[in-house]
């Protein structure tokens, strides 16, 4: 099945094909990570570096994380991609964004000509950003098309309005995950060594609450927050765009997909793919924030090991999204901190970008640094 999504990348020819109980079965295959073997080895290393042990705080624990999910000894996380998928919203149409949905389209040209937040923040931080279309509103011609950072792979333009109906069919929300894991898999066998998410998509945090309020239990009004900058009774509007949605679109409500296709959005799926793509080929991928966390418990709905082999970038200003990482932890039983807490809430991948800088530094530090025995200094006997 791995072979047949790299040589197939993005192929919607090949979608058609496409076997559910096979690909559910590749997705059960991720192991959980073995951090007590590779803990040990990335430890070991790090107590013989000449500092007093643990006095790099964090810096440690994201030295241990990448160790063991590469299992090896001494990565290298310099290659930094960030894939930012975009896609429109049915639910756009009722006014619950401060922009307009033709915006979705008009950035993603912006991404491509270098000129938004991600690419500059990119460029500072030597990370490559590639746009991925699973769902613009939007016929983009041959100069996106032949664009090298451009990834094609529309799946229908945009989504349903969630308020009247499911936001897509079962089909499509599978095709969503399937694409996402087909771009991992493509920007990693072309040499990217660490990953992050990016998201586009006007209106995208009504259907990402859609879901946080889902699995978490937490009521929509609790969850919705301004986006875009809406004012207060937009929020209350949205609240019960999203009460109305959970209550009748979800048929089946044990099945992860089935929730994407009720509440999600295309590019929210296509996110849990290509964190689960990153997961099967064993590759630290970084979260970015509310949206990027809502694809990520998809995600870990479908396997709670793909939670090994993420980062959460930063904390979202998005209201939200405390309650979405604090989810994650619960679900995932572990203790995942947001690498970063800067009140940012753009989206785009702007802030696991630079939380990948921060994880390279890390990794560099580890690889770089001499030993007590390298540098002839005499060790504490906590270092021993």
């Amino acid at each position: 099945m791995t072979k047949s999504i790299k040589n197939n990348c993005c192929d919607l020819n090949n979608l058609n094909k496409l076997n559910k109980e096979k690909l559910l079965s590749l997705i059960k295959s991720i192991p959980a990570i073995d951090k007590k073997k590779y803990y040990k080895i990335a430890e070991s290393r790090l107590d013989r570096l000449i500092k007093p042990k643990g006095s790099l705080g964090r810096l440690e624990k994201f030295v241990c994380d990448i160790v063991a999910i590469t299992e090896n000894e001494r990565p290298v996380v310099s290659n930094k991609y960030v894939c930012v998928f975009a896609g429109d919203h049915g639910v756009a149409c009722e006014n619950v964004s401060a922009f307009k949905q033709e915006v979705t389209a008009q950035m993603v040209a912006n991404f491509l000509t270098g000129g938004a937040a991600i690419n500059t923040i990119a460029n500072s931080v030597g990370a490559k950003v590639i746009v991925a279309d699973v769902g613009v509103n939007t016929d983009f011609g041959d100069d996106f098309l032949n664009n090298t950072n451009f990834i094609n792979a529309k799946i229908k333009k945009g989504t349903g309005n969630i308020f009247i109906e499911p936001a897509m069919s079962y089909k499509d929300a599978l095709s969503s995950v399937y694409i996402g894991i087909a771009i991992a898999e493509k920007l990693i066998d072309g040499g990217a060594n660490i990953c992050s998410t990016g998201d586009m998509g006007i209106a995208n945090t009504t259907p990402s609450s859609a879901v946080v309020s889902f699995y978490s239990g937490i009521e929509p009004k609790t969850v919705c927050g301004y986006g875009t900058g809406v004012e207060r009774k937009v929020i209350s509007k949205k609240a019960a765009i999203i009460q109305k949605a959970l209550d009748n679109n979800i048929a089946d409500r044990n099945d992860p997909i089935s929730v994407l296709a009720g509440v999600g959005g295309f590019e929210i799926g296509a996110i849990a793919g290509f964190i689960i793509g990153c997961a099967l080929k064993k590759t630290p991928v970084v979260v970015d924030g509310f949206i990027s966390t809502a694809g990520a418990i998809i995600a870990i709905n479908l396997n709670h090991s793909c939670s090994d082999y993420m980062f959460l970038g930063h904390l979202s200003k998005e209201k939200g999204h405390n309650a979405a990482v604090s989810l994650i932890n619960k679900q995932s039983k572990s203790d995942k901190k947001p690498v970063l807490n800067l009140g940012m809430h753009l989206g785009e991948g702007t802030g696991a970008v630079l939380a990948m800088k921060i994880i390279e530094t890390s990794v560099d530090m580890y690889n770089n640094m001499l030993t007590f025995d390298e540098a002839n200094v005499i060790a504490s006997k906590k270092n021993q």
